[in-house]
């Protein structure tokens, strides 16, 4: 996101998550418990169920429901067979998006998502076609105002490998993909709680879009979103809000 724009951004996309909380929960607790079946059962040895779980509280979701995803995953209790699967494309003017998804059904989810890209302006690509346009890192946001040289030094002590101010005060705090929770740890228990934090593939470059155009790319993305078998979308895309 533009650096005039991205704390606005920021929080246009959690006001998002919080509408669709239910949703939400059903995609994080199928995270939760493919995390859970690679990794084991344990958060604290287990990276990927880690950031799983703190997106679940994130969102509020009971502890309930997070130990029983779990126990899906670990085998404990019966559980559904779930496919990771990367779909990539383009957005209108040719924006890239890549969309992840965990399935049961593959045909039943690529049609879905190449149904929704054609409905709404944009097609499918072919695999490797816009995945060179997005970093594989972990993402921390911090709230402007936040005191910039002391994060900027306890995030370069932690293992960060890089810190942006953006133009709004806000700022951007990147880790490789395997330190995030480290770094995230370590910032927390220096008194720096990220406003929003999360292992991502981060666009390199990004198109900004206004009136009808923003409109309709945010009527694509909504529409993957929408999908129960989709994950998470990334996009060079963003919206003028």
């Amino acid at each position: 996101m533009a650096g005039h724009s991205k704390w606005a951004n920021i929080q246009h996309r959690k006001g998002r998550q919080d509408e669709k909380r239910g949703a939400a929960f059903s995609k994080i607790a199928k995270e939760i418990t493919v995390a859970a079946k690679m990794g084991g059962g344990d958060a604290g040895f287990n990276p990927r169920l880690r950031v799983a779980v703190d997106k679940a509280k994130g969102v509020n979701m009971p502890k309930d429901k997070i130990d029983t995803a779990i126990k899906k995953g670990t085998g404990e209790l019966e559980g559904v067979d779930y496919v990771e699967i990367r779909y990539e494309g383009y957005g209108i003017g040719g924006a890239a998006i890549m969309v992840d998804c965990l399935t049961d059904n593959k045909t039943r989810t690529v049609a879905e998502v190449r149904h929704a890209f054609n409905k709404y302006g944009g097609n499918m690509g072919t695999e490797g076609s816009v995945v060179f346009q997005f970093k594989h890192c972990g993402q921390m946001i911090f709230a402007p105002g936040t005191d910039e040289a002391a994060l900027m030094d306890a995030a370069i002590e932690a293992g960060a490998e890089d810190v942006n101010t953006n133009d709004d005060g806000s700022i951007e705090v990147i880790t490789g993909p395997a330190d995030f929770i480290t770094v995230k740890d370590a910032l927390e228990a220096a008194g720096f709680k990220p406003e929003f934090g999360e292992v991502t593939m981060k666009p390199e470059s990004e198109n900004e879009f206004t009136g009808e155009d923003a409109v309709r790319m945010q009527k694509l993305l909504d529409a993957l979103e929408n999908l129960d078998d989709v994950q998470e979308i990334y996009t060079t895309a963003v919206m003028d809000e």
